[in-house]
């Protein structure tokens, strides 16, 4: 693993953005530039990517921590949550590298986290109609979620969402060694057994000709499910 660092600006705060990266050149450096007027510290675990992705994240004002592997997201997640608390984080921001979250909703889920002394906000597509993810995918999803809260303390509306709100005191407690889509319900598992105080957040989540593109609207989904059938 090696690490590559951009300056980051004065005004650093408490606060990290960590994003599992794995080839996505075309819009990690949009999806960088984007954060980092509300969210100086940003920094992308590239994951072994092929396409020079960490090099743009690193160019786009992104600290690179890199795989020199594939090792999953899960792996990545958890590089990136020692990166932070190594660094003295309060709170940690799970951003995917798509394009699929908004900066606006990782703002307003932080600001709830200090406001009403949360240890966790997961986002939850499905507390609103803003995100419209296609009978199948919501299908597929929903059942993730029956299962997921089957098998956890948690009661969650969406359990496999990638924006979340983390305290420095639950992400102690997170030791990920899930390396594919079950590291969502690992997350989950192991922050329900902490009892620390926790909330949903209603979020959209962005659907883009990109991501639909790369197979991600149904296939991440049933690529959960079949995880938490053989986990």
């Amino acid at each position: 693993m090696t690490s590559e660092s951009a300056a980051a600006p004065a005004s650093a705060g408490d606060t990290w953005v960590v994003i599992p990266l794995y080839n996505e050149a075309t819009v990690i450096a949009e999806v960088v530039q984007g954060l980092l007027p509300e969210f100086p510290l940003v920094v992308c675990i590239d994951d072994g990517s092929s396409d020079g992705s960490g090099e743009i994240a690193r160019r786009a004002g992104a600290r690179v921590v890199t795989h020199p592997i594939n090792l999953g997201q899960g792996a990545a997640l958890q590089t990136g949550f020692d990166y932070a608390l190594e660094r003295g984080a309060r709170f940690v921001v799970t951003f995917d590298a798509d394009g699929q979250h908004r900066v606006e909703d990782a703002v307003a889920m932080l600001q709830r986290a200090r406001a009403d002394d949360l240890a966790i906000v997961f986002g939850s597509r499905f507390l609103d109609d803003r995100t419209n993810p296609g009978i199948l995918k919501k299908i597929v999803l929903k059942t993730a979620v029956a299962v997921t809260n089957v098998t956890t303390r948690t009661r969650l509306t969406d359990a496999h969402n990638g924006l979340r709100i983390i305290r420095a005191d639950a992400l102690r407690r997170i030791k990920l060694r899930q390396d594919r889509m079950a590291h969502g319900t690992e997350i989950v598992v192991q922050l329900g057994r902490t009892g620390l105080p926790y909330a949903e957040h209603p979020v959209e989540v962005i659907y883009s000709e990109y991501s639909k593109a790369k197979g991600q609207s149904l296939l991440n989904s049933v690529n959960i499910l079949v995880d938490l059938i053989i986990r």
